[in-house]
């Protein structure tokens, strides 16, 4: 190995001066002088002409073997034809195979070392990662919006029972259920809009909302909206301040300050099931669990709608009439279903994945149906 230091590291050396052409040492009277011509950076993947031809009247030394002639015992030396190369084919995202289960013609994928399914792109110069469900669920032109399902649906209708049957005891007891709630509509918030993790805006939108419930415990019910609507002001600045002290750049930072105000303005509007009446909250919570149950039917979905809302306003008139609310509870059941429904169509939005089902999927309607239930409750009441 030769002890000479590498050329492109001696004093004086331009990395962008063109390098010059250099003559390789004669190694043989068989050989005949070749010049080689250094290009500089380019990004051109096409084959380029050589720089000289070569001489026709030039033959290899014995023992090499060109391209151009075939081996023996391959191919044409062998006496067997050469297999014709097939046509290269475009991709068309349409008849790729999905990111996981069984492929469209009946087959099935290639599977990994471990057992997994994949699916290959186009073939590319520099690599092509696999494809995502929703890089395929665009291409090939399907809906945005995926529905959390039944098992989500079944943890929103538990918690939603859990807030129903607190309320009937105090508002204290109320206080367990709906921590729970706020700290779910905090963390799914962020994770429905890609931004994880995110624990300082989890923590400062969560603070608020339990910010927001203590001002409620110690102010009383007929000052909630001073202490909700307070809560949330002193929040929003909270939040702006904090953003401009970031050295993120100003697009980062106006993406985190909305995402931030919002969760923390969730979290702190959840806090409305507890200035509610307790009776508007008992029927408000059955009646979202009911229209969320029925919407995770199998069902299309303007049927799921309207079997959703006739669920909710059938359970506000069966729990109403154990309250004082009476039959009135079956406005209440539909005021709080269609706000449920909002929460239940935010949280289906651009392809959410497993974790937002499991968060926001779950969180986010009975959050948007606390100002219906506390209104509702009111105006009723």
């Amino acid at each position: 190995m030769s002890n000479q230091p590498y050329e492109g590291r001696r004093e004086g050396y331009d990395p962008y001066q063109q390098p010059k052409q250099h003559q390789e040492p004669q190694q043989g009277a068989d050989w005949p002088q070749h010049t080689q011509q250094w290009e500089g950076r380019t990004w051109e993947t096409q084959a380029q002409t050589p720089v000289q031809e070569a001489d026709p009247s030039y033959l290899p030394p014995q023992g090499y073997q060109t391209y151009d002639e075939p081996r023996q015992g391959y191919g044409a030396a062998a006496g067997t034809a050469l297999p014709p190369k097939a046509p290269a084919q475009p991709w068309n995202p349409q008849h790729a195979p999905a990111a996981d289960g069984p492929a469209r013609d009946g087959g099935t994928l290639p599977e990994n070392a471990d057992g997994t399914d994949v699916a290959y792109g186009p073939a590319t110069v520099t690599g092509q990662s696999r494809m995502t469900d929703a890089q395929l669920a665009r291409a090939e032109g399907r809906s945005p919006v995926i529905e959390p399902g039944i098992q989500p649906a079944a943890l929103t209708a538990g918690l939603a029972l859990l807030l129903s049957g607190t309320a009937a005891i105090g508002q204290y007891a109320l206080v367990v259920p709906l921590v729970l709630l706020q700290a779910v509509t905090a963390a799914g918030w962020f994770r429905l809009n890609g931004m994880w993790p995110a624990r300082q805006g989890i923590a400062l939108a969560f603070l608020g909302a339990v910010t927001a419930d203590v001002a409620l415990l110690a102010a009383g019910r007929e000052n909630a909206p001073a202490a909700i609507l307070g809560t949330l002001g002193v929040w929003v600045l909270l939040t702006l301040v904090l953003q401009l002290r970031s050295h993120a750049d100003p697009d980062t930072r106006m993406y985190g300050l909305m995402a931030t105000v919002v969760s923390a303005a969730l979290a702190i509007i959840a806090a409305g099931h507890l200035a509610a009446e307790p009776d508007a909250v008992t029927v408000g919570a059955a009646a979202v669990a009911a229209a969320i149950l029925a919407r995770a039917l199998p069902l299309p979905t303007a049927a799921s709608v309207a079997v959703a809302l006739l669920a909710a306003a059938g359970a506000g008139i069966a729990v109403g009439k154990m309250t004082d609310l009476g039959t009135q509870g079956a406005f209440l059941g539909l005021g709080a279903g269609v706000c449920a429904l909002i929460g239940h169509r935010v949280a289906s939005y651009d392809y959410p994945s497993r974790f937002v089902h499991f968060t926001a999927g779950v969180a986010l309607p009975l959050a948007a149906a606390a100002p219906a239930v506390y209104l509702l409750g009111r105006a009723l009441g």
